[in-house]
């Protein structure tokens, strides 16, 4: 009888013993797993020639100057790698600054070609420009750095809208062509600007343009996106896509009138910007009038740049 005990005893705490060692195993094997994830996913690296040492977000790094003997930096956060992909993009940029022009017209020969009516005849003060409301305003759909030379020298390009709002001082309007308003049995058979005997509260001349950049561009610190000091200079081409003489005032309203008034249809500039961190500046000159006739005005515009790099 006592042995018959004995031996039950001894089967329960042998079954008791198995599942133990099951729950062990299986709680170890559970851990194991576990680190071997933790290992892959924030793995150590070491580079020998900077004895630097990377665990996750912190990074050791000993410094080799025999100067500074036993000298340990640890740096513990995000560590962004460098980015040195041959072709960046950056989807969206967008531009807000000044329009202006530069006057070379020789209003002589304009009022000649009846490209100026009026009485008294118009003259320079007359196209002078309100400067702190003439906008200029740039939507870059895209832009690509592409690299040259160990991504300090690079070609940047893109494809966008620069839009131009001139905004005048002085009652002048813009007419496609048509009766001489100061000659009613004349006329003109081309777009001509003419002295308006309304007094707006708004005038302005809209041209905007389809635009592609292509410059050359340095960076100090080819490393890393909106750190050091970047350089870019070169041309663009805008093909005028539209184009007019918007007016405000008591006696008309609103008025919105649409007509190309002997633009140039395609504007060549001079264009370049200038970074340094994450602030960036933009600069545009067309060395051509925008005009096609007499008038002669050479635009340029100068603002802030808001990209990612």
């Amino acid at each position: 009888m006592t042995s018959l005990l004995l031996l039950t005893s001894f089967k329960k705490i042998n079954h008791t013993y198995k599942l133990k060692m099951k729950k062990s195993i299986l709680i170890l094997t559970i851990v194991c797993t576990a680190l071997s994830s933790f290992a892959q996913t924030d793995s150590t690296q070491q580079n020998d020639k900077n004895d630097t040492v990377r665990i996750g977000g912190m990074i050791i790094l000993k410094k080799g100057n025999p100067d500074e003997k036993n000298r340990v930096t640890v740096t513990v956060g995000n560590h962004k790698r460098p980015d040195h992909s041959n072709i960046s993009t950056s989807s969206f940029v967008f531009d807000i600054g000044f329009a202006n022009w530069t006057d070379k017209t020789n209003y002589a020969n304009a009022i000649a070609s009846n490209d100026l009516v009026g009485t008294p005849e118009l003259g320079a003060n007359d196209f002078k420009l309100r400067t702190g409301k003439s906008v200029n305003i740039n939507l870059w759909f895209f832009m690509q750095r592409m690299n040259l030379i160990k991504h300090v020298v690079n070609l940047k390009y893109g494809l966008g809208l620069e839009l131009n709002n001139y905004r005048f001082k002085n009652n002048i309007s813009f007419n496609e062509g048509g009766m001489n308003p100061y000659h009613p049995a004349q006329n003109i058979p081309h777009a001509f600007v003419f002295r308006d005997s309304i007094d707006f509260s708004k005038n302005k001349l809209a041209a905007d343009y389809i635009t592609v950049p292509l410059m050359l561009n340095f960076r100090t610190n080819p490393n890393y996106n909106n750190k050091g000091l970047s350089i870019s200079a070169g041309v663009s081409m805008g093909y005028l896509y539209s184009s007019r003489n918007k007016q405000k005032s008591s006696e008309r309203g609103k008025e919105k009138n649409r007509g190309d008034y002997d633009l140039d249809k395609w504007k060549f500039s001079y264009v370049g910007e200038l970074g340094l961190g994450p602030v960036h500046l933009y600069g545009s000159y067309s060395p051509k009038s925008i005009f096609k006739n007499d008038l002669n005005f050479t635009p340029y515009n100068i603002g802030l740049r808001f990209s990612n790099w």
